[in-house]
């Protein structure tokens, strides 16, 4: 009977275990794919803002709006932003400084830090 008893209880603990994690990894989907709009919100606002010197801003800012909806957020940004990168310095030959200072200013928004350390001046309010 105690075996039985053991069993059960191990069961209970189990599929509580389970409901947490099923729970918690569906809030970290969420907020990944949350996180990434927030990448693409910013990529497309850097893009119809046009505005030179403007675009560790806007990696800064993609950055620290995903973060800000939790980790799976903070993942997707790293993922992207690291991805963005990899492609901007093998592929496109931008350089491994400006590479290097766009992942400052993606360290920087990822962290919490206010991305409008980053902002230029003259850039419209709108961003």
């Amino acid at each position: 009977m105690k075996f039985y008893n053991c069993i059960l209880l191990l069961s209970l603990v189990f599929c509580v275990s389970a409901q947490n994690w099923f729970t918690n990894a569906g809030a970290f989907l969420t907020d990944a794919y949350r996180g990434a709009g927030d990448m693409l919100r910013a990529y497309s606002d850097m893009r119809e803002a046009n505005y030179k010197n403007a675009d560790k801003y806007f990696h800064a800012r993609g950055n620290y709006d995903a973060a800000q909806r939790g980790p799976g957020g903070k993942w997707a940004a790293k993922v992207i932003s690291d991805a963005r990168e990899g492609w901007q310095d093998g592929i496109s030959g931008r350089g491994a400084e400006d590479t290097h200072q766009d992942q400052e200013a993606n360290e920087w928004g990822r962290s919490g830090k206010d991305p409008n350390h980053y902002r230029p001046k003259g850039l419209p309010s709108k961003y």
